[in-house]
């Protein structure tokens, strides 16, 4: 694997994160103490968990047809949203144990899902852009198809483990360690 798709995929995702944890720090400045976390209507079942986290892997691996924008957007869409969720748990002074409970144990295996879709999708439009600076022989090779697939199916699998510990093992952790 070239090093430059999963560079711009860290670099671009850490724009997002601390936009995100900027903008939540500036937003809770302007409501001075009011509530910044609000309730959201998601049901927590595997198949509506598993089926969201599958279209943000499937336009991380659009990426290599849009020639990297649906990649680069929704990196940064992802990136920021993981800022405002840390961001806003520490200006509501919710314990680190909280933010563990409720991220660590499904987000070990989704973030690493959402980042390695990335680097695929970023991976066909690096090939063709070697190609067009005379690096390669040809736009995509056989390799890179095969390179590009290895790391989709490698999302998808994390992706599916991610949404199992979500549903059935994260509100079992984060009970034991909030109660």
């Amino acid at each position: 694997m070239k090093k430059l798709p999963s560079i711009l995929t860290i670099l671009i995702f850490s724009i997002g994160f601390i936009s995100g944890i900027t903008f939540i720090n500036d937003f809770s400045k302007n409501y001075k103490g009011e509530e910044i976390n609000q309730k959201l209507n998601i049901k927590f079942n595997f198949p509506t968990i598993l089926l969201n986290n599958l279209k943000v892997i499937f336009l991380m691996l659009v990426g290599s047809i849009t020639f990297g924008f649906s990649t680069f957007i929704n990196l940064i869409f992802n990136g920021f949203n993981v800022g405002v969720l840390i961001g806003s748990t520490f200006q509501t002074n919710e314990s680190l144990k909280l933010i563990t409970a409720l991220i660590l144990p499904h987000g070990i295996f989704e973030i690493p899902a959402m980042l390695i879709s990335a680097v695929a999708g970023f991976k066909i439009p690096y090939e063709v852009i070697q190609y067009l600076r005379d690096k390669k022989e040809k736009p995509i090779t056989e390799d890179d198809i095969k390179e590009f697939l290895k790391l989709a199916l490698i999302s998808i699998i994390l992706i599916v483990i991610a949404a199992f510990i979500e549903v059935y093992i994260t509100p079992e952790i984060a009970n034991y360690l909030l109660t």
